[in-house]
C-alpha cells in the first residue's frame, strides 16, 4: 500500500465517516433488535433483570468495544489492514504455535459469518408479525437471503455507496425511538451504575445464561477490527462516537419501556418494535430489513476477504478468487459463497426463527474475541509496551472472555452445538491443510545449485539432446538462493533430459505486509541460470505467469538478457523463444513411517486437494505452457525389498 493512501485512510473526512458507518458497523449496530428478546428468552419481565442487563450491556460496549478494539486493537495495523490473519502476520515469526489461536480466530469468524445474515434478517423480519400474526416470515427470509448471494458475483460497489447514507438513518432512527420512551421512566438511568450488573450476576440464579444474552450486544467488534482497511482508523473511532451513543439511548429506551411492563411475561413481543408508536413499525420493520442486509453484506465481504489471506498464507486450499469490480478491496469467492449460503440455509431450517439461533449466536466469536487477545497480548510485547501494562491487558480481557464463554458454554444444548459444529469443520479444513504442508516440506530436499552450473551449461548447448524448450521455468520453494529442490535437478537432469536456451527458478515469499509487490533478479549463470524472487503481500494476487512475464520484458528492456529464439528460422526473423512451466506436484507415496495423526491429516488433505485448484491454477500460469509432473516425496529404497534370484 502506498503511503499516500496510508495517509488518506488515517485522515477524516465526511466520505470515511460515511463508507465506516455502512461497512464496519452494521453487525454491532443491529444488536438492539435481539438483545433483550434472548436476555429475558420469553421470561418475565423483573426489575433486577432490567437494570442488571443494562449496566452490563453499557459496561460491555465500553470495555470490550470501546476500550479492547476501539482504543487498543486498532493500533495493530498491518500497514492500514485489520482483521485476525492480519493481526497474526505480524506476530508469526515470534512462535510457531500462534498458528492454533490465528486458525481459531478465523474459522469462527467464518461460523460467524454464516450465523449473521440469518439472525438478523429473521429478527428485523419478523417484525411484520406485529401487523399480521400469522405472516410467513421464512419465506422472506429465505427468499432475501438467496436474493443477497446471488448479487455476490456481481460485485457490491453501488450497493457499497448506498450503505453510509442508509445506515446513518439507521442509527439515527434507533438513537429517536430511544429518546422517545426515555421520559416514561427517567430513572433508568440508574444502570449506568456497575454495581447493577454486579448484584445481577452475583445473585440471579440464571446470571451465567443471561451473561451469554449480553455477550450479543458486542458480537460486531470484530467486523470492525476487520474491515479497518477500508476506512482507516480515525474514521472508525470518531463514527463510533455517534453510533455507542445511537446504542445506548436505544438500549436505555428499550429499558424504559420493560420498566413499565415488569412482572409481566416478555413472550414473543420484542422490546425494539415495542418502543415504535403504532403508524411507524411498518417503516420501522422496513429500515431494520434494510440495516439487517447491510450487516450481512459487510460479514460476507469480510469472509472473502479472509479466506483470500488464508489462502496466501497457507491455511486454506487453493480456491478460485474474482475480482468483479476495480474497487480496491473488492474480490468475490464462488467457494466461500456457497459454503456460507448453505450454512445460512442450515440455520434457518434448524432453528426457524431468531429467538431459537439467539441461542447459536454468540460462542463462535467469542472464541474468536480470545485468539484475538492472545495474538494482541504476542503484538503487545513484541512493540516493548510496558510488560505490567500487557499483563493488565491479558488479565482483564481473558477474565471477561472468559466468563463470556462460559455464559455461551450454557447455549451449547440450546444451538450453540451448531455454530460450534461448524467452526470445528472449517478448523479442521484450515488445520489439516497448513498441517499438511508442513509434512510434506519435510521430506522435500535441497541441493546446491553451484553444483550444478558446469552440467546446466553444458546440457543447454548439447545438440544431440532434442530441445524441450526455449526457456524452461520451475518454481521453487527454496528460500536460500544457493538451494533448490532435489527434485528439480532430478527433473532437468535424470528424469527425461531438459534441453533449454536459459533455465529459471522463481520463488514466490509471502510477505507479512498485506500490499508489498517486488521482485529481485539473480543471474546465477548468467544468461543460462536465472532466478527471480517475488516479494508478494498476503493480499495480493498471486498471478505468476503475468507477474513473470513482465520481469522478463524489463529484463529484455534494460538489455539483461536476449529471449530470441535459437531456432534457425525464428532466429532469422527475430521471434522471440517459448517460455514452459514445469510445476512439481510432490506427493506422498508411502505414510507407514509416520505419526497416526499425521496419518489423518494427509487424509483429510488429499479429499480437500480434490475440490481446490490444481497447482498450475493456483499460481495463476496459463496451462497451455505447462508441464505438470507428480513426484514421490518418498521413494521406496530397495535394501528393504528381499528378492531371491534362481
Amino acid at each position: 500500500m502506498s503511503t499516500d493512501h496510508k495517509q488518506n485512510l488515517n485522515k477524516i473526512s465526511f466520505a470515511g465517516l460515511l463508507i465506516s458507518l455502512g461497512i464496519i458497523f452494521g453487525d454491532i449496530g443491529t444488536s438492539p433488535l435481539y438483545v433483550f428478546k434472548a436476555i429475558f428468552n420469553k421470561g418475565e419481565i423483573t426489575e433486577m433483570v432490567i437494570f442488571g442487563g443494562l449496566s452490563c450491556i453499557f459496561w460491555t460496549l465500553t470495555l470490550q468495544t470501546t476500550v479492547k478494539y476501539v482504543l487498543i486493537t486498532l493500533n495493530a495495523d498491518n500497514k492500514g489492514e485489520g482483521g485476525i490473519l492480519s493481526l497474526f502476520s505480524l506476530v508469526r515469526r515470534r512462535a510457531k504455535w500462534l498458528i492454533i489461536p490465528a486458525i481459531i480466530g478465523a474459522s469462527t469468524l467464518l461460523a460467524d459469518g454464516m450465523i449473521t445474515p440469518a439472525i438478523t434478517i429473521s429478527s428485523a423480519v419478523e417484525g411484520l408479525a406485529i401487523k399480521t400474526p400469522n405472516f410467513p416470515t421464512i419465506p422472506v427470509v429465505v427468499l432475501i437471503i438467496s436474493l443477497l448471494f446471488i448479487i455476490q458475483r456481481f460485485g457490491t460497489n453501488i450497493v457499497g455507496r448506498v450503505f453510509g447514507p442508509l445506515m446513518f438513518i439507521w442509527f439515527s432512527t434507533i438513537g429517536i425511538l430511544g429518546i422517545s420512551y426515555l421520559g416514561h421512566s427517567p430513572e433508568i438511568w440508574k444502570a449506568l451504575n456497575p454495581y447493577y450488573a454486579y448484584q445481577l450476576l452475583s445473585n440471579y440464579p440464571n446470571a451465567w445464561f443471561i451473561l451469554g444474552a449480553i455477550f450479543l450486544c458486542t458480537t460486531g467488534a470484530e467486523a470492525l477490527y476487520s474491515d479497518m482497511g477500508h476506512c482507516g482508523k480515525s474514521n472508525i473511532r470518531i463514527s463510533w462516537i455517534f453510533v455507542k451513543l445511537m446504542l445506548i439511548l436505544n438500549y436505555f429506551g428499550q429499558g424504559a419501556w420493560l420498566l413499565e411492563n415488569q412482572g409481566s411475561m416478555l413472550g414473543e413481543i420484542n422490546p425494539f418494535y415495542a418502543i415504535m408508536p403504532d403508524w411507524f413499525v411498518i417503516w420501522g420493520v422496513t429500515i431494520a430489513t434494510i440495516a439487517a442486509i447491510i450487516a450481512s453484506q459487510a460479514m460476507i465481504s469480510g469472509s472473502f476477504t479472509l479466506i483470500a489471506e488464508a489462502v496466501r498464507l497457507n491455511i486454506w486450499p487453493k480456491v478460485a478468487i474474482r475480482y468483479p469490480s476495480d474497487h480496491k478491496g473488492q474480490i468475490y469467492v464462488p467457494s466461500v459463497n456457497l459454503i456460507l449460503y448453505l450454512g445460512c440455509m442450515l440455520i434457518i431450517l434448524v432453528f426457524r426463527e431468531s429467538s431459537n439461533m439467539e441461542a447459536a449466536y454468540g460462542l463462535a466469536i467469542n472464541l474468536t474475541f480470545i485468539a484475538t487477545t492472545i495474538l494482541m497480548t504476542v503484538f503487545m510485547l513484541r512493540k516493548r509496551i510496558n510488560p505490567i501494562l500487557v499483563g493488565l491487558f491479558a488479565l482483564v480481557y481473558t477474565a471477561i472472555e472468559l466468563a463470556f464463554l462460559v455464559g455461551n458454554i450454557s447455549k451449547i444444548t440450546h444451538g450453540g452445538w451448531l455454530t460450534l459444529l461448524l467452526a470445528i469443520i472449517l478448523f479442521v479444513v484450515m488445520y489439516a491443510w497448513f498441517g499438511a504442508r508442513k509434512i510434506k516440506n519435510r521430506f522435500v530436499k535441497f541441493v546446491d545449485v553451484r553444483e550444478y552450473y558446469p552440467i546446466l551449461s553444458e546440457l543447454s548447448e548439447d545438440e544431440t539432446v532434442p530441445y524441450f524448450a526455449s526457456h524452461l521455468v520451475y518454481l521453487t520453494s527454496a528460500n536460500n538462493i544457493h538451494e533448490v529442490e532435489s527434485k528439480i535437478t532430478y527433473s532437468i537432469i535424470n528424469k527425461k533430459p531438459k534441453r533449454a536456451d536459459v533455465y529459471w527458478l522463481a520463488h514466490v515469499d509471502v510477505m507479512d505486509n498485506p500490499h508489498t509487490r517486488e521482485y529481485k533478479v539473480t543471474q546465477l549463470v548468467p544468461g543460462k541460470v536465472i532466478r527471480i524472487d517475488f516479494h508478494l503481500g498476503f493480499r495480493e494476487e498471486q498471478k505468476i505467469s503475468l507477474l513473470f512475464r513482465k520481469v522478463v520484458e524489463d529484463m529484455v528492456k534494460n538489455g539483461e538478457i536476449d529471449i530470441t529464439s535459437n531456432y534457425e528460422t525464428l532466429k532469422k526473423h527475430h521471434i522471440p523463444g517459448d517460455f514452459n512451466f514445469v510445476v512439481l506436484e510432490k506427493v506422498i507415496s508411502k505414510t507407514h513411517f509416520l505419526k497416526w495423526n499425521e496419518k489423518i491429516i494427509l487424509e483429510i488433505y488429499k479429499v480437500l486437494k480434490k475440490f481446490s485448484l490444481s497447482e498450475e491454477k493456483g499460481f495463476g500460469l496459463d496451462s497451455s505452457f505447462v508441464t505438470l509432473e507428480r513426484v514421490p516425496l518418498t521413494i521406496p529404497n530397495t535394501e528393504e525389498v528381499k528378492l531371491k534370484r534362481l
